[in-house]
């Protein structure tokens, strides 16, 4: 079993940070790709930041420049940094990550976190 645990979730005013943190814990042999995903009421889930195993980051075009993805790897865990936060950045924020829990890649599988709200306003 595989477990993947958001924190870091709140109310904040607009113009202001909030820092997310989602650890994986469970059978993990090998984690690769890892994100983070928002959905807003009544909106599909989108792709917010992605982060590989090296470090490559990829971003959404509404958060760059201001939001930063970083994980650690010795850890299992991945972050996103929010800054300069914007009531349409208002959502529930899900933990991505793609893990093996054997040393075969068959057994790579995509799991989720439970989510954590954010709200921004004033």
């Amino acid at each position: 079993q595989v477990q993947l645990v958001e924190s870091g979730g709140g109310l904040v005013q607009p113009g202001g940070s909030l820092r997310l943190s989602c650890v994986a814990s469970g059978n993990i042999f090998s984690t690769f790709a890892m994100g983070w995903y928002r959905q807003a009421p009544g909106n599909q889930r989108v792709m917010v930041a992605t982060i590989t195993s090296d470090g490559t980051t990829n971003y959404s075009d509404s958060v760059k420049g201001r939001f930063t993805i970083s994980r650690d790897n010795a850890k299992n865990t991945v972050s996103l940094q929010m800054n300069s936060l914007k009531p349409e950045d208002t959502a529930v924020y899900l933990c991505n990550a793609a893990i093996a829990t054997t040393p075969s890649t068959m057994s790579i599988r995509t799991y989720w976190g439970q989510g954590a709200p954010v709200t921004v306003s004033s």
